[in-house]
């Protein structure tokens, strides 16, 4: 299947870039990229989202293992619906989650690099796996707008065919 490929390739490049950062700056080490703005900074997290919940290594475990399942299920049971917006949305999540989750199991952190500067206030420093999980998020969630379009618009169209 294709969009397990897609997975693949999304962990793929976040443990490249990982890998990069980890081999090639120190802790808090940083190179500008966009002046202050963009800049890569190595920096390491042992929580989740944000640092909330630091050194909860075997949460996350077991709770991404759950996850992991859950989105592998759903994409096998969902492969031959022809969604492919929804299909691909699984993929990066699944790639991304599986990125992190390596990271955890094998370390008990991650390597976060991703750097935004917006005046005085930092987002908080997130990778590719992060990027993926975000992007793959933000797809279920229009794909779900554009079903729940799609359900409205065949009711209309059976209303209009009942009143013919």
């Amino acid at each position: 299947m294709i969009f397990f490929l897609i997975a693949l390739i999304a962990f793929l490049i976040d443990q490249a870039t990982k890998y990069w950062i980890a081999t090639s700056l120190t802790i808090n080490e940083q190179i500008p990229v966009i002046g202050n703005f963009f800049l890569i900074t190595s920096h390491r997290n042992r929580g989740a989202a944000f640092g909330i919940l630091q050194d909860q290594r075997w949460f996350f475990i077991v709770v991404t293992t759950v996850v992991l399942i859950g989105i592998v299920w759903y994409m096998l049971k969902i492969r031959k619906s022809g969604n492919r917006l929804l299909q691909t949305a699984l993929a990066l999540v699944l790639g991304g989650a599986v990125g992190n989750f390596f990271d955890r199991a094998l370390t008990g952190e991650v390597v976060d690099f991703l750097q935004f500067n917006f005046g005085s206030y930092t987002f908080p420093i997130f990778n590719v796996a992060d990027s993926c999980i975000v992007v793959g998020v933000a797809l279920i969630i229009l794909d779900s707008i554009l079903e729940i379009r799609r359900e409205k618009q065949q009711a209309a169209e059976i209303k209009q065919e009942e009143q013919v």
